[in-house]
């Protein structure tokens, strides 16, 4: 039997001030970690507290661990449970903050609505806003305490695949303003019902009222609308009673919107489909909202680039293509799909993956795409994954286990001379059928 010396744990106030010394969290040991002070979370698959060795032996000036047997080793900081410190070390962080936070949820559109919202806050502020898409129970923790003296305002990105995740990320990051960009079918294997998706989501309106802020709410939404019937709200859409109106002019292939009072402001993007109107909306109206000149407004959305496969428009040496493969639900691919159809444009072909995370409606929603796509008349479609091969209607379409199998396919089979939407879930890796367009 072992003998540990007792240490008492580290509380919150002893890490922060720690923190404040080394204010650089890391929770990968593949990085950088000089200086840092490195939190050793668990996997699903892997202890984190067995790389506390390797950590400081790479830099980390501490490592924050939960197992007592480790404690002997010089550097560690014994906590209770370390992702549960990491979140109260990110609160307590948020509590000496005097910045406005602006809180982003959204079923659709999250990601890029932030990262437009930043590029355009940017023209007038020191912006702090979530990398990627790090916005879960580890991604907002890490981007508050990422917040230095320097930055003037934060944009935290919330993400959620089952009940109340939200109303938790939002008692860490405790936002001063929020926007719900959308609600819609997502990640149901985990949420179970529309119903629990609209609480959960709509947690970030509530948790603004309860901090005295404003909202920023789609106007053409009825969901939304209702939901935040009570809170300071400031709205955007087409409708004339909206506090920031605007009007989608183009889409061929990239967005033009016109906006404005009496819609006297033309931004041309470099953003391709139709959907994301409402992401550039929404970042007009928080730009205006905090007061950022329209001009400024108007540059910033004219220079921004889609990355990481959202959005993109990919010119090959034999086809155009519409590379949207970041992520997909029964909402957003019925969007991407109704808006392909409708395109002008010549010889459309669809290649399309599974949706993921549906949980007992997989089946039926899968139905619908397929469907949709049949009676939009689209004459090649490819389809990709176990959910849309199981499925016994329209055979005539092509089915691949996977994208592998779609790429050898194409080797042989080359498509030339069409315009191509590559829509699915994150998990099919549809990029690699770029290789083969």
């Amino acid at each position: 039997m072992g003998f540990y010396f007792f240490i008492p744990m580290v509380s919150t106030k002893e890490l922060y001030q720690l923190y404040l010394q080394s204010p650089l969290i890391v929770t990968d040991t593949r990085v950088q970690l000089k200086d840092c002070l490195f939190f050793c979370l668990k996997g699903s698959n892997f202890d984190g507290n067995q790389f506390a060795s390797a950590a400081l032996e790479q830099g980390a000036r501490y490592a924050v661990i939960d197992d007592p047997g480790l404690q002997h080793i010089k550097g560690t900081l014994l906590v209770e449970d370390v992702l549960t410190s990491l979140q109260e070390l990110a609160s307590y962080h948020r509590t000496q903050l005097n910045i406005p936070i602006i809180g982003i949820t959204g079923t659709n559109g999250k990601t890029t609505t932030k990262e437009l919202t930043t590029a355009v806050l940017s023209k007038k502020f020191r912006v702090t806003s979530t990398k990627g898409n790090l916005n879960n129970h580890i991604g907002v923790p890490l981007t508050l305490l990422s917040i230095n003296q320097d930055t003037e305002l934060a944009i935290i990105e919330m993400g959620a695949n089952h009940p109340g995740e939200i109303a938790e990320l939002c008692k860490i990051a405790q936002p001063t303003t929020g926007i719900i960009t959308n609600i819609g079918k997502a990640h149901l294997e985990g949420f179970g019902s529309i119903e629990n998706i609209i609480d959960t989501k709509t947690a970030l309106y509530r948790s603004v009222q309860q901090n005295g802020g404003t909202v920023f709410v789609n106007a053409q939404n009825e969901t939304l609308l209702t939901k935040s019937k009570g809170i300071p709200s400031f709205t955007y859409g087409e409708g004339k009673d909206s506090n920031i109106i605007g009007k989608l002019v183009a889409c061929d292939p990239y967005i033009s919107v016109n906006w404005g009072d009496n819609l006297q402001h033309t931004t041309k993007t470099h953003l391709a489909g139709a959907w994301n109107f409402e992401n550039i909306m929404a970042a007009i109206s928080i730009g205006i909202y905090y007061n950022v000149s329209e001009s400024d407004i108007d540059e910033a959305l004219s220079n921004y680039q889609p990355t990481n496969m959202r959005s993109q428009i990919k010119e090959t040496a034999s086809n155009t293509v519409l590379l949207d493969a970041y992520n997909a639900n029964p909402t957003s691919m019925k969007t991407a799909i109704q808006h392909f159809g409708s395109a002008q444009a010549s010889n459309k072909i669809l290649i399309v993956g599974d949706m993921l995370e549906l949980g007992a409606e997989s089946e039926n929603e899968h139905k619908i795409i397929l469907q949709l796509a049949a009676a939009l008349g689209f004459k090649q479609i490819y389809l990709i994954g176990s959910n849309f091969k199981s499925i016994n209607i329209l055979a005539e379409y092509p089915r691949f286990d996977n994208t592998t199998a779609l790429c050898a396919y194409l080797k042989n089979h080359p498509i030339t001379g069409s315009q191509i939407l590559v829509k699915g879930s994150r998990g099919i890796g549809l990029e690699k059928v770029m290789d083969v367009l």
